[in-house]
């Protein structure tokens, strides 16, 4: 039987056609043995000519990405050398006789990319949220709607200009796609971008993201209503079916699947998985709403898009999706659909006519400004830094693998010459591959820093000024330990309490990062989980009334950025104080339960970046014993004082939470036995300056305070671990500095066995496994980040 080309696929629109296929079908061959004269047979069955195609594109990409990665090309431009790469390969004739199966090929490819770019559309409505649109500010709403008016305009401009007599109607329609594909703006693309410039939760990165939502949707608008008047001209009552087909659609998707979805999550337990039953059906849901309105003459990808956005973004049900599925889809399927579509260009033809270069050129330069300068204008207005506006429309400008799935469509439907093809796919190669390194350069997250331009930590903050703090938590454990050391920092009417909560969780299952203020919001069923943690919150707020003022948030981001939101938060904040859980948790009876090393990397980047002041407290059990006892019980806290910033700063807070009358302090003043005298540092002036109100218990103090201080030698490391072991059960609560001003021989030969460097020679000493003790200790690191030089 005679075989054909199966039909082109159209994104927008369908026809039908006729064609013949070989029956049954050669999928699986018997081996390289089948034809002991022609072993590359075997690649004329379908299974194993997809599998060769596979591996091959596979390695090369990985290759050419493993090459460019280190110049800062990403790996969508990566894969897109690859296809170029390619393309010579292919044509030696060793090449063409093994894998050049024209038919096989694009029966094979095509189906395998269209499945696979069905699944991509999927996710990508998962991972967008698409409230996010609809709660934009003023500023991101007319970026987003400029971004996608202006290079149409210009495009427009452009072709009046060139255009020549008796021009043929299929240069006009070129040249209007190509107007189109410069105008698109595409969430996935850019969200994609961001997160692999490591700026996804950063305030230009969120800006950006909201921008391209309005901009998504606009333009998915924009195309249904010039289709749609395109097919009222000839049939409305064909655009009236169209129009009550999707509506119900819609209504099916929003009012039928999503409320079955969320019955889903109700029947998930709170932190288990989702049942494999349920995931199953919701991608066969996909799938079948992909095949639904490819059966109303559209696009299987807006069906499976929209689905996507019916589904509730991030965990239990967006996140299982995600991990499941989107690895698979981006790791071998778009890779595949990337490369591939990139081999199909001819450069030398598209070089072979000069003109055509020249208007090629002219047009994509233009319709590229013509997006960057509104963009770049609208974020300078206001009022965000030059560099920051013009990294911002680079942003808006880029383009990906959604541009690129649109040229392969408009190709395969016959709609854009060869030349265009190669055109439009060059200008997209230079897009991706120029914009990355013009962000990275005039955005470059590594080399930012949180400075202030003053002093933000508890030694300068002046007697009556309101103290403001930020506290992390990760989780329900984290709670009643972080309000215990809150409550003690013995807030007053002269100098309140000005509490930021963070409650902080890992970016699963969608692509913008969240950002929830919770006293800005009712609560609802989609943030009731998240509210869980802040209630203790502002029930500690409600017991203070007057002397403590807290606001909550919940930000979801990645892992690896949690830490820009902290230092973000409390710049803004203007905060002087920094708390963080340890990673670490202890189980009841004092053994150790749980270790997060996700955890422990954020503390360690927040005290390499912090703004302020910073205080890790390794909660061991007893400082919470201490919230389930009656007001009037009183706490034992000790200070072990060394000398140096850090050590000065954990006194000035040990001496605020001795105001409060049911604190016993303890000031442990470790001295070296061989102090050599005649040799007097600054940090020793400093240190002996903020000792001597201590000593005499008065100035701020006041006469009615607890305050005890003592004073221990020590002439070796040895010696000071046996001291630390003898006052660690003395106290609920241990305050330590982290580094120490001048080496000094009580801390010799401790740093070489330190397990944890982020909590210092003497912190680490506390939080070890081996002291047989349940005291909770703070660390506390004095700001080190101080901007003095004012532009």
């Amino acid at each position: 039987m005679a075989k054909s080309l199966p039909p082109p696929y159209h994104l927008y629109d369908n026809a039908t056609y006729e064609f013949c296929f070989v029956l049954p079908s050669k999928v699986n061959s018997a081996g390289i043995w089948e034809n002991a004269t022609n072993p590359f047979m075997i690649f004329s069955y379908s299974l194993p000519f997809l599998e060769l195609h596979f591996v091959m594109i596979f390695l090369v990409n990985h290759l050419v990405y493993t090459i460019l990665r280190s110049i800062g090309i990403t790996l969508f431009a990566s894969q897109m050398f690859a296809g170029f790469i390619m393309v010579p390969i292919l044509k030696q004739e060793q090449s063409m006789r093994i894998l050049h199966n024209q038919v096989l090929g694009v029966q094979i490819m095509d189906t395998a990319s269209l499945f696979g770019f069905t699944l991509f559309f999927f996710l990508t409505g998962v991972k967008m949220d698409i409230k996010s649109a609809f709660r934009t500010t003023k500023r991101s709403l007319g970026i987003g709607i400029v971004s996608l008016l202006s290079p149409i305009l210009v495009g427009a401009a452009v072709q009046v200009t060139f255009r020549q007599p008796n021009e043929p109607e299929q240069v006009k329609m070129e040249r209007l796609i190509g107007t189109l594909i410069e105008a698109l703006t595409s969430f996935s693309v850019i969200a994609c971008l961001l997160a692999e410039l490591k700026i996804l939760n950063t305030e230009l990165g969120r800006l950006a993201l909201s921008s391209a939502a309005v901009g998504d949707l606009s333009t998915l608008f924009l195309v249904h209503i010039i289709t749609l008047s395109q097919h009222f001209v000839s049939s409305p009552l064909l655009v009236l079916v169209r129009g009550v087909i999707t509506c119900c659609f819609l209504a099916l998707l929003f009012f039928v699947f999503r409320p079955l979805m969320y019955w889903v999550i109700k029947r998930t337990p709170n932190g288990g998985p989702v049942a494999e039953v349920y995931i199953t059906a919701t991608m066969m849901a996909a799938v079948g709403c992909a095949v639904v309105t490819h059966w109303t003459d559209q696009s299987p990808l807006i069906g499976a898009f929209l689905f996507g956005l019916a589904v509730p973004d991030g965990p239990p049900l967006g996140s299982a999706l995600i991990d499941k599925f989107e690895c698979f889809t981006n790791g071998l399927f778009l890779s595949v659909y990337v490369t591939s579509s990139t081999m199909r260009i001819r450069l030398q033809k598209w070089l072979s006519d000069p003109s055509h270069v020249k208007f090629s050129t002219i047009f994509m330069i233009t319709t590229f400004f013509a997006k960057l300068i509104p963009c770049c204008i609208g974020s300078y207005l206001s009022f965000m830094p030059f560099r920051d506006a013009l990294a911002f429309g680079l942003i808006m400008s880029s383009k990906g693998i959604v541009q690129l799935s649109h040229v392969c469509t408009f190709r395969d439907n016959k709609l854009i010459s060869q030349k265009v093809f190669t055109a439009m796919i060059f200008c997209i190669l230079a897009n991706a591959t120029i914009v990355p390194l013009l962000v990275r350069f005039l955005y470059d997250l590594d080399s930012r820093k949180y400075e202030s331009y003053e002093q933000r930590n508890l030694m300068h903050l002046k007697p009556n000024v309101e103290l403001r703090v930020l506290a992390c938590v990760h989780s329900p454990d984290n709670v009643p330990a972080m309000i215990c050391l809150l409550d003690l920092t013995c807030s007053t009417n002269e100098s309140p309490n000005a509490v930021y909560v963070i409650h902080l969780i890992e970016l699963r299952g969608r692509n913008s990062p969240v950002f929830i203020a919770h006293h800005n919001q009712e609560t609802s069923t989609a943030t009731s989980s998240f509210f869980e943690n802040i209630i203790p919150f502002y029930e500690y707020e409600g017991n203070n009334w007057d002397l403590v003022t807290v606001k909550a948030f919940t930000i979801i981001t990645p892992p690896k950025l949690m830490h820009d939101d902290i230092c973000t938060m409390a710049l803004d904040k203007q905060t002087s104080f920094i708390i963080l859980p340890f990673h670490r948790k202890w189980s009841i009876d004092g053994s150790l339960e749980e270790e997060n090393n996700v955890v422990r990397n954020l503390n360690c980047n927040v005290l390499d970046q912090a703004p302020c002041s910073v205080g890790i407290l390794i909660d061991c059990g007893r400082i919470q014993k201490l919230l389930k006892q009656s007001s009037s019980s009183s706490f034992s806290i000790g200070m072990l004082f060394l000398g140096g910033k850090d050590d000065r700063e954990a006194l000035t807070l040990a001496r605020r939470m001795a105001r409060d009358p049911r604190v016993k302090l303890t000031v442990i003043h470790l001295i070296a036995y061989q102090n050599c005298r005649n040799v007097v540092y600054w940090d020793t002036v400093l240190d002996t300056e903020m000792l001597k109100d201590v000593k005499q218990n008065n100035g701020e103090l006041g006469n009615g305070c607890d305050v005890m201080y003592v004073e221990e030698v020590s002439d070796c490391g040895a010696q000071t671990i046996k001291l630390i072991r003898s006052i660690a059960n003395d106290y609920d609560l241990m305050i330590v500095g982290r580094s120490y001003g001048v080496d000094s021989i009580i801390l010799t030969g401790l740093s070489e066995w330190s397990e944890f460097p982020e909590l210092g020679v003497v912190g680490d000493l506390f939080a070890s496994t081996d002291l047989d003790s349940r005291v909770s200790v703070l660390v506390v690191q004095q700001q080190q980040r101080i901007n003095v030089k004012r532009h």
